[in-house]
């Protein structure tokens, strides 16, 4: 989908700043550990993504997956929103008060249930259309859904530098009825390419990008 969390190519953001620290508090280890072990069918990068901007704008990372954890299980059902306000307050209320993993019993059960998920179906990918050398042309695309595909690469042409084995599609929604695993490349795009003539001199982004994001590059007229 399209959103504020869709940075890459974006100005006025000024520079990136490079941060050494991986955690800055204990709740962050927490929030990492949270997410890993729910891993709602992929349902936590849409419910990140479809954070509010100016919530997006304004939290840390892990307060966005934190918020976004939450939003999956509030919309899966797995908690109501009474049960979510009941259990904030008493925690404001009582600091000490004992976490769920306290529980042995309770967390024991918690854990088996995680473990009895389902898992994608190992499925066969097809032959891939594009081999090292190839140039390619990126769809131009808006899904409703999750997307590893970025805006500012969408329409432009590129080379593909290195095939990968195939790999499981993580998108949302299949892109022309292609899903589960396919082809995967590694392409390179010209600075020029991406951004004309405000990029840097001899500059290149390359992109891991799935087969269904990409198009043969149709030669013109005196090309």
């Amino acid at each position: 989908m399209d959103g504020v969390h869709d940075m890459g190519g974006m100005h006025g953001f000024g520079p990136i700043v490079r941060d050494e620290l991986s955690y800055h508090d204990e709740w962050e280890v927490r929030v990492h550990g949270i997410s890993n072990a729910m891993a709602v069918n992929g349902g936590g990068r849409f419910s990140l993504e479809s954070l509010d901007p100016a919530v997006y704008l304004g939290s840390s990372y892990y307060e966005r997956w934190l918020l976004a954890r939450i939003n999956t299980l509030l919309q899966s059902g797995v908690i109501t929103q009474d049960e979510f306000d009941a259990s904030v307050a008493n925690y404001a209320t009582n600091q000490q008060a004992d976490l769920p993993a306290d529980d042995p019993e309770a967390y024991a059960k918690a854990l088996s249930a995680g473990d009895a998920r389902d898992t994608e179906p190992s499925v066969d990918a097809t032959a891939p259309r594009f081999d090292v050398g190839d140039q390619v042309v990126v769809c131009t695309i808006h899904p409703d859904g999750h997307t590893r595909l970025p805006r500012y690469v969408r329409g432009r042409r590129g080379t593909v530098i290195l095939r990968y084995r195939p790999q499981g599609f993580q998108d949302h929604e299949p892109i022309d009825d292609q899903d589960g695993v396919q082809p995967m490349y590694a392409v390179r795009f010209e600075g020029t390419e991406l951004w004309g003539d405000q990029a840097e001199i001899n500059s290149s982004v390359v992109l891991d990008m799935w087969e269904s994001y990409l198009e043969e590059e149709v030669a013109t007229d005196g090309e």
